[in-house]
């Protein structure tokens, strides 16, 4: 009887260590912006068809509890990419100056960031920085271990996006070569 006993303890330890590992049923408690690798976009955002006049001090926290950055919801909506192409923020006197970036774009290629900070950051043997204007919205990222994933900008010529997997944040990014 002991026996029997001490068999199910272990199987139910063990049922319970399965079930923490699986996680909540899929959506359940699932985060609306970032915090999971099934919110990575498949694809970047849209080109802009009716910019929004750019401004200074927008605010992007649509909703309670998501950030005063620019984020996506759910893997889909690119909240604060609506500036269209006439945004001086983004303007470049020498687009791709220092190349294009071929590492590979999109949810099948998520980088680890391996040092630096918004002024020049790395990761597999590739270096980027943060536009100027999108400095503050990258205060949060952890720049030697945040995973990342780049998209192409469709809006904005010389820049790509880089979007912070953890946070569901994402900023304008300058490719600076190998």
């Amino acid at each position: 009887m002991k026996k029997l006993i001490g068999l199910l303890a272990v199987c139910l330890a063990c049922s319970l260590s399965a079930m923490a590992q699986h996680g909540a049923p899929e959506g359940a408690g699932r985060p609306e912006v970032g915090g999971s690798r099934e919110n990575i976009p498949p694809h970047g955002p849209s080109r802009v068809s009716h910019p929004r006049v750019p401004e200074e001090n927008h605010h992007f926290n649509d909703r309670a509890g998501h950030p005063n950055a620019p984020h996506v919801h759910g893997g889909k909506e690119w909240v604060g990419h609506d500036t269209g192409r006439g945004d001086p923020h983004y303007h470049l006197d020498h687009p791709w100056e220092h190349g294009h970036f071929v590492g590979g774009f999109g949810r099948k290629h998520i980088w680890r960031l391996a040092g630096g900070g918004p002024g020049r950051f790395w990761f597999g043997g590739f270096y980027f920085s943060v536009a100027p204007y999108d400095v503050g919205f990258c205060d949060g990222w952890l720049w030697d271990s945040d995973d990342i994933v780049i998209y192409d900008d469709p809006d904005h010529v010389g820049w790509y996006l880089a979007y912070n997997v953890r946070l569901g944040t994402y900023v304008h990014v300058m490719y600076l070569g190998r």
